[in-house]
């Protein structure tokens, strides 16, 4: 099929307005942690009670979760037991925590999905909860979508739009026109919620021509801030091109996602406007929860602050902003939290983060929503310049590298 074709393909109806359940038996045969809809993620406590997607783009994280192959979309439970189980989870804080519907196993925009992602943002907004949501699609959203999207009274709703411009059919054959056209429909009926240009995965020799990052430039004046960032390459994604005769896009993988250092450069080149403007680079951000929080008009909820080489490109009112909200935590009190959390011993708390030993992700995570300041792994430092990014492809960096 070409990639035309490929688009057009109708996706799965069912008849009915809820996916079915999938059986304890079907459940059972899932990873662990695919069958627990809720997982902490760095841009929030994500609910992921509906699985399977068809849209078969190569490098999606669902390789991660050896579920790729699983197409039609089922549901684990139904929506008002996957929202409770949400806010009764041990590291759900009301009006604190930023939540993400459906991020790692499906697309939220997906017609047979849709129904389950406007009930749980309905059940969720209920409830007077003014948390973040994250929204992220790559799929069709309509007029009629976003007129439902601004009729929650409550919670913040925010709509990332994935776009990569890539147009190998074998990597991802969904036509990247059916993001760019739901991203300019998303920022025309905007009234409550917010639209983010979500650029990624951009890889070199892919999608970096000169013309395709114009073309995003283009895109991004049609959202209320954009985020660029680079291709998440882990051995099971590695595995996946090879099987498939994909050309490799580095020599290794890494646990973080790969951006190099030559073309950040150009993209801030080409977005850079005059020193003394308000917004020296636009409203362009390198981390997901600036441009959220940025396009609310608050200060970031992961605390990037202190990261100053992060926050070089940030919009002068936003650093505003985020510095009248950053404070580090005592001591005494990031080592309670930590402690009762799992680390193994004392942290450091440092003018850019609480660095931590023995701390997993999740807790981790827990801990930097809750300070609004960063909260690292010592065994993972986060080398300058590449905060949170992996060494392929910068100064000094490695070529490839194992993940870990």
């Amino acid at each position: 099929m070409t990639k035309t074709e490929v688009a057009a393909v109708p996706l799965p109806t069912y008849g009915r307005r809820f996916l079915p359940r999938m059986t304890p038996a079907q459940i059972a045969l899932l990873q662990p942690d695919l069958a627990d809809p809720i997982e902490y993620r760095k841009s929030g406590l994500s609910l992921n009670h509906v699985i399977g997607c068809p849209l078969e783009c190569g490098y999606c994280i669902r390789h991660l979760y050896k579920n790729f192959d699983m197409k039609a979309p089922r549901a684990l439970m139904s929506d008002e037991e996957a929202v409770a189980a949400l806010t009764s989870h041990r590291y759900f804080r009301p009006h604190v925590t930023p939540i993400q519907v459906f991020n790692k196993a499906t697309d939220p925009m997906l017609p047979v999905v849709k129904p389950h992602t406007f009930n749980t943002l309905r059940l969720l907004d209920e409830q007077g909860l003014t948390n973040h949501v994250l929204v992220i699609t790559r799929w069709r959203v309509t007029a009629e979508d976003c007129a439902i999207l601004n009729s929650y009274e409550n919670i913040k709703v925010t709509i990332l739009v994935t776009y990569s411009g890539i147009q190998h059919a074998g990597i991802e054959p969904v036509d990247s026109n059916i993001a760019a056209t739901s991203l300019k429909t998303l920022y025309a009926n905007a009234k409550s919620y917010r639209t983010i240009f979500y650029w990624r995965p951009i890889v070199p020799g892919l999608n970096d021509t000169d013309e395709h990052l114009a073309t995003a430039k283009e895109l991004s004046q049609y959202a209320h801030a954009s985020v660029f960032t680079g291709l998440f390459f882990r051995d099971e994604i590695s595995a996946y091109y090879e099987e498939n005769e994909l050309p490799s896009p580095y020599d290794g993988t890494a646990r973080r996602k790969i951006m190099p250092e030559q073309l950040e450069d150009r993209i801030l080149n080409l977005f850079q406007r005059p020193a003394d403007s308000e917004e020296p680079w636009g409203p362009l951000f390198r981390k997901t929860s600036c441009a959220v929080a940025y396009a609310h008009g608050l200060a970031d909820y992961n605390g990037h602050f202190g990261i100053k080489d992060l926050c070089d490109i940030c919009p002068k009112r936003q650093l505003g902003l985020c510095a009248a909200a950053w404070k580090a935590p005592s001591k005494g009190d990031a080592d309670k939290v930590a402690a009762e959390l799992g680390a193994t011993g004392p942290v450091e708390i440092t003018e850019r983060a609480i660095i931590t030993a023995g701390l997993k992700e999740q807790p981790r995570y827990f801990m930097q929503h809750g300070y609004g300041f960063q909260v690292h792994d010592r065994a993972h430092p986060h080398r300058e310049r590449r905060h949170g990014r992996a060494e392929i492809g910068w100064s000094g960096g490695e070529q490839g590298a194992p993940a870990s």
